[in-house]
């Protein structure tokens, strides 16, 4: 018996974007909804991309769901750090949020919007962490407004939640948030469903079973895996140059000319990778115009421009 990865966008769909009960108890696990607090029921709503049978396609929202009290959910999985990731998380939040006003509303009918974020990269490395002298971020971490001095907390109408998977434990645990991150890591790794695994996460895992696919599924996933792993191997490979060059001509002109230059190369391989993952055909001389461009302030604009992006002319505009 063999099991998906459950990080594929193919197979995280296949599960959580046509299995409500699943998605229910995933969201109550990674927000710690518990008793009253509980999610019930829930609604799928629209998203952005949702490709289920085609090439690995860059996910802006994954999953869009609401409760019966109107509270939206946003869940996505993420495989990599691009730069802006975290400004592009607050701003597709705040954007389902606003998105909800029609015209001629009262701005007390918008409700609260929960951002969630599965990572496959640490976002807050412990390392880095400490050596700043600041407190070590938990694999599951929920932020949401709290006032500095009383630490009142009323302006909860925007939430985010973020599983940073490479800080996943090394023990196997029972159940909750660390179970669900358990699966995302190592369900490729089981050869058959654990006899102690609960609902829903034997639900997720039977899902993710090889054998129940048909070939048009079995294609899809292959697929998707295969530019996951080239667009993963690129983004190794060109962050090591970029840091590598960065380094070297950092000793030839400067430590600060050399590191400068290093990110802005890293800028215009993260740029193009991403464009690869999307799918977006690029010119010779769209790429020329990439690879001259030394600012890093339009790099990061035609970054965080690619996700939702049909052509090259709608990134570099």
């Amino acid at each position: 018996m063999a099991f998906a990865d459950l990080t594929n966008d193919f197979v995280f769909r296949r599960i959580f974007a046509t299995h409500p009960d699943i998605l229910r108890g995933l969201l109550n696990d990674l927000l710690d909804r518990r008793g009253d607090q509980a999610i019930d029921t829930i609604e799928y709503l629209p998203s952005e991309q949702l490709p289920l049978v085609m090439g690995a396609k860059l996910s802006i929202l994954d999953v869009r769901c609401k409760d019966h009290e109107g509270t939206m959910f946003v869940v996505e999985m993420q495989l990599i750090h691009h730069p802006g990731f975290i400004n592009r998380v607050v701003y597709n939040a705040c954007k389902a949020y606003v998105g909800q006003l029609k015209a001629g509303a009262w701005y007390d009918s918008l409700t609260n919007v929960v951002a969630i974020s599965i990572c496959d990269f640490e976002l807050w490395p412990d390392k880095a962490q400490e050596a700043q002298g600041l407190p070590t971020v938990p694999m599951l971490s929920r932020w949401a407004v709290t006032e500095s001095s009383s630490k009142t907390h009323t302006l909860q109408h925007v939430h985010y939640a973020f599983m940073e998977l490479p800080k996943l434990p090394e023990h196997k645990p029972d159940t909750g948030a660390l179970q669900w991150a358990w699966l995302f890591v190592h369900a490729p790794e089981l050869t058959e469903i654990p006899a102690d695994l609960p609902a829903p996460y034997r639900q997720a895992l039977e899902l993710a079973n090889q054998a129940k696919f048909t070939q048009a599924e079995l294609d899809a996933y292959e697929k998707v895996r295969d530019e996951i792993r080239q667009v993963l191997a690129i983004s190794d490979a060109r962050w090591a140059e970029g840091k590598a060059e960065g380094k070297a001509e950092g000793k030839a002109e400067g430590k600060a000319e050399g590191t400068a230059e290093g990110e802005i190369k890293g800028r215009r391989d993260t740029l193009l990778r991403l464009l690869v993952r999307a799918g977006i055909a690029i010119t010779d001389n769209d790429r020329a115009r990439i690879q001259t461009c030394r600012s890093a302030t339009t790099l990061d604009l035609w970054i965080d421009s690619v996700f939702g992006a049909k052509a090259a002319a709608d990134v570099l505009s």
